[in-house]
């Protein structure tokens, strides 16, 4: 396999680097749970497959509910997980030797780049390592999020329907100041900076 090498597609990833997961340590960031076919299995049974596995999150993922709960069971199975609300590009640390990011889906199919130049994977590594430890374990971030997220579909859809702050407030049984506190917890939660973007993200993850 060449240095770099970029394969279309989850079908033609498996062909041609299946092998290289079958590692002892595997690390991954992702924006979903659903970029990775890998890590898509039963947790248990991915837990199992690796002495180490570790999965960062980008906080607005795990505002999903499905998602987050996902992410508890790998947990549960013995998978060290971490939240984080930077942005992530999609990576895979296979051991030591080899990385593969995840393209976008700008042209119908995601494309991966398969990495195994000995400087980038370094390089890749240190800047996991770098999120990896400013990121929350999953127990902090559900401190955090412990009123938030029951609140996140109904301020969600409020924001979507383009609903007053007053009447968004009076749906919710809230009050206006609270209200307000938690979209913007809500906005910092999603990486947004405006409310709009935040709808548009909300859609992008198909939380509305």
């Amino acid at each position: 396999m060449d240095l770099i090498e970029v394969v279309r597609g989850e079908r033609e990833l498996f062909e041609r680097a299946g092998h290289l997961f079958d590692v002892d340590e595997l690390a991954c960031a992702s924006n979903t749970l659903f970029t990775w076919w890998t890590t898509q299995a039963p947790a248990q049974q991915n837990v199992k497959r690796h002495k180490r596995l570790r999965k960062m999150f980008r906080l607005s993922a795990m505002l999903d509910p499905s998602w987050a709960q996902r992410a508890h069971v790998m947990a549960e199975h013995g998978a060290e997980v971490r939240v984080t609300p930077d942005d992530l590009h999609e990576t895979l640390l296979l051991g030591d030797r080899f990385v593969i990011m995840a393209g976008d889906l700008s042209h119908g199919e995601r494309s991966y780049s398969v990495i195994s130049a000995p400087e980038a994977v370094q390089g890749i590594h240190a800047l996991y390592e770098a999120a990896w430890r400013t990121a929350n374990p999953l127990e902090v971030h559900d401190a955090s999020m412990v009123e938030l997220r029951p609140l996140t579909p109904g301020i969600l859809t409020a924001l979507n329907d383009g609903l007053t702050d007053e009447a968004a407030a009076r749906a919710l049984g809230l009050s206006l100041r609270t209200y307000r506190r938690r979209v913007a917890e809500l906005m910092a939660a999603m990486g947004a900076t405006s409310r709009f973007q935040a709808g548009a993200r909300a859609r992008e993850l198909g939380l509305v």
